[in-house]
């Protein structure tokens, strides 16, 4: 683990879209840590980044160490290449190609639900692991969020807790799925 998203524990500088990657999961904790603490008022402090096996970011929260698995919500694969500019050989790009053709009111669950499972299936080697899922869409508001959360079906996953961080600036009181 290391506070320095441009380094890996060892030293080693990382690659420039594991920096990207990094940078972006790094400003999603701070903003969902940030919010937690103005919503609940329970603070949760310092973060780290981990290696692969281990959820992407760690903090202390209630003097324990707690994980932080993160996700980004994106509406259109355009999306996705504004915020990070990835390579289209990726399964998700594919999928985030294909989800434009469905219907809008349709397309935020379908796209939920999709990154759920995704993140459901990984093995965390962790005791505590919350999933955090940043909306950066703008098509979706907080009030589709919070509909489709009702609607959650509790199906297996391996997080103590999920929540939706519902707007990319982290302004929005935060919705818990599980």
């Amino acid at each position: 683990m290391t506070s320095d998203p441009r380094h890996t524990t060892t030293g080693h500088s990382v690659s420039h879209s594991d920096l990207e990657k990094r940078l972006l999961e790094r400003e999603a904790a701070r903003l969902f840590m940030r919010r937690y603490e103005q919503d609940f008022g329970e603070p949760m402090r310092h973060i780290w980044h981990n290696e692969p096996s281990k959820p992407d970011i760690s903090c202390y929260f209630q003097s324990k160490p707690l994980d932080l698995e993160i996700a980004h919500l994106y509406a259109t694969s355009e999306e996705a290449k504004h915020v990070h500019d990835r390579d289209n050989t990726d399964v998700l790009w594919h999928y985030l190609a294909e989800l434009v053709t469905v219907d809008p009111c349709d397309r935020l669950k379908a796209a939920l639900l999709r990154l759920l499972h995704s993140k459901a299936q990984k093995h965390y080697d962790s005791a505590r692991v919350w999933l955090v899922i940043r909306n950066v869409s703008p098509l979706w508001a907080r009030s589709d969020l919070l509909n489709i959360a009702m609607e959650f079906d509790e199906t297996e996953h391996p997080f103590e807790q999920i929540w939706l961080l519902p707007d990319f600036e982290g302004e929005q009181p935060l919705i818990q799925i599980a």
